[in-house]
């Protein structure tokens, strides 16, 4: 099964990023983008990729180790940005320390259930569209889809959402059938409460 490791934003974060994002979907060229859906917003802290069903309780036990040691943190959905010419995300504020310390040890605990550590450097973000990969699309009018996304980066700049605990570990599986990415969270994990 194709699984990934995540903290979820809790339901109000999700839903002033939406009220945010909804005007922005109406601007020139954001039909021309795939738009991922409320119920896909996540911080993912590693992708692990295909992993057998024999290896989850090992990978369960080292997910449950770290966040055993980690602890609850504070967040929020702040700002927008945009790798290269493909993808629109937006991004967060906070302890985001916390949260790179979180991702790396996951990375650490997973790596020998999936053979490889994950290769990207940490950058936490939620991924709100894409360009490109429309089927039967000329890559010409891809490109007029990326160029656009410099302007739709402006329009939620200045977005800040309401502040949230982070308080859980999530593992995660992707479905990618169907042309769309379902995502069914497996497990979740309590960071630990020091307060």
């Amino acid at each position: 099964m194709r699984l990934f490791v995540a903290v979820l934003p809790p339901a109000e974060a999700l839903q002033g990023l939406s009220d945010a994002v909804a005007p922005v979907r109406e601007l020139p060229g954001a039909d021309r983008l795939r738009w991922t859906g409320v119920e896909g917003w996540h911080l993912t802290l590693a992708f692990l990729g295909e992993v057998p069903a024999e290896r989850l309780p090992e990978l369960e036990e080292g997910l449950a180790a770290v966040a055993g040691v980690h602890p609850v943190h504070r967040l929020r959905i702040a700002g927008a940005g945009r790798f290269g010419d493909r993808v629109l995300w937006a991004g967060v504020e906070g302890r985001g320390w916390a949260l790179r310390r979180l991702a790396e040890a996951v990375t650490e605990a997973t790596a020998d259930v999936t053979g490889a550590t994950d290769g990207f450097a940490f950058h936490p973000h939620l991924t709100l569209a894409r360009a490109g990969s429309h089927r039967g699309r000329r890559r010409a009018v891809q490109r007029v889809a990326a160029a656009g996304l410099d302007g739709l980066v402006a329009a939620l700049a200045d977005y800040r959402g309401p502040e949230w605990e982070a308080a859980g570990l999530h593992l995660v599986r992707s479905d990618l059938g169907g042309g769309f990415a379902h995502y069914e969270s497996l497990r979740c994990w309590a960071l630990a409460d020091w307060s």
